[in-house]
């Protein structure tokens, strides 16, 4: 049999080569490995013949595993047919590492093999070695690799970064987090890129401290985030068909459930970080109870349980119940609040952030105007400050 390997090109049909679709027609059976599904059906309408089911991990056959080119090869000899199509993304001898091993298999096989190239993912991957942002005087460009070397040599020359933990990083961890999502909400994209940094070195920061204990590398946190995506996009990277957001929704959770921390898990909560802010946390759980159907029919219903924990709060407050009872019953009132937010497709911890931010610029603008007239805020009346307070807003 000859066998012929055939590069793809980056997944777009725009960038799949003339050569490389001929070659695909004339062999009469194809696979496609990863090929997003549009990239499939416009081989299919081209006169491609792609048979979706002869190879159950793709992903693992492009990477080498000597289990799965064992199946594919097995596969071919049941086929009996003169000649076959393996589509590749991208390139073949430059974007299939398990390009070699399957040579040597089909070799040992008797099957003959052809490569045909294809574009390179190179292509669309130029920004990882062609930054934008001009750099100041005496600076220099440099690569992922550097980076990693970077932060090696830091843990090896630097006091402060030997002294580092995993724990003891934990409260920068989330300062940058924080960071970049200031730069985002102020639409600062200088900001955003240096903040980004500053978060993507924590990565790197956890992964060299993974290395120097033996447990993983930045390798591996690359690897496992790259095979948790291919694997829960199936519509992406195999054949599935998922139509709109909340097949997509529900395609994730029933993926997740069955890797081995979801088979873990007693709850379909469990996973939410408790160190989330409570409005998030909240809004969280409410989304994963919705998607098992726990959830108001319409935001009338939540408006009305709004109303009934509000006059809950009123009761318990009047009744003067101890002071815990109380804040069941205020902690009930925001729990719905935040229920109403996503009800109305908000994000209830960035609602919160934009009033804080607008109380904070109103009552800096309320200062200032009582500094102006040589007093501070504590010097005005009630009514004073209300005038103020109602000129900050206009």
């Amino acid at each position: 049999m000859l066998v012929r390997i055939v590069g793809l090109g980056p997944g777009e049909p725009g960038y799949l080569t003339v050569g490389s679709l001929e070659a695909l027609r004339e062999t009469g059976h194809a696979v496609a490995l990863l090929a997003p599904p549009d990239l499939v059906r416009a081989l299919e309408s081209n006169g491609v013949t792609i048979d979706r089911s002869l190879i159950p991990d793709a992903g693992a056959l492009a990477h080498g595993s000597a289990e799965a080119i064992a199946h594919f090869v097995a596969a071919l000899d049941a086929l009996h047919v003169e000649t076959f199509g393996l589509g590749v993304l991208g390139n073949p001898l430059s974007d299939m590492p398990g390009l070699p091993p399957l040579l040597r298999a089909l070799e040992a096989q008797g099957h003959s093999t052809r490569i045909i190239p294809g574009m390179p993912h190179a292509t669309l991957s130029a920004s990882i070695a062609m930054p934008l942002v001009p750099l100041p005087p005496q600076s220099q460009h440099y690569s992922w690799d550097d980076l990693v070397e970077i932060m090696a040599r830091l843990r090896d020359g630097c006091p402060w970064d030997r002294e580092q933990t995993h724990r003891t990083l934990v409260p920068y961890l989330i300062e940058e987090t924080y960071e970049v999502v200031e730069a985002i909400e102020a639409e600062d994209l200088n900001a955003l890129c240096e903040e980004l940094g500053d978060l993507l070195l924590q990565i790197v920061f956890h992964s060299q401290l993974g290395a120097e204990t033996g447990k993983f590398t930045v390798a591996d946190v690359v690897d496992a985030l790259s095979n948790k995506m291919v694997r829960r996009h199936p519509h992406v990277f195999g054949d599935a068909v998922i139509e709109d957001v909340d097949s997509q929704w529900r395609s994730w959770e029933k993926l997740k459930a069955q890797e081995a921390t979801g088979q873990k898990r007693k709850s379909r909560l469990e996973g939410i970080p408790k160190a989330l802010g409570a409005l998030q946390r909240g809004q969280r759980m409410q989304e994963k109870a919705s998607r098992v159907g726990f959830d108001w029919p319409n935001v009338g219903g939540v408006l009305d349980k709004l109303h009934e924990e509000l006059t809950e709060l009123a009761e318990a407050q009047r009744l003067k119940h101890d002071d815990p009872h109380v804040r069941e019953e205020l902690g009930d009132v925001l729990f719905t609040v935040v229920n109403l937010s996503r009800a109305l497709g908000i994000d209830a911890e960035t609602a919160m952030r934009e009033a804080n931010e607008k109380f904070y610029r109103r009552f800096a603008f309320m200062e200032e105007r009582a500094a102006a007239g040589g007093k501070t805020l504590s010097d005005l009346s009630l009514d004073e400050l209300e005038v103020l307070w109602q000129l900050a807003k206009t």
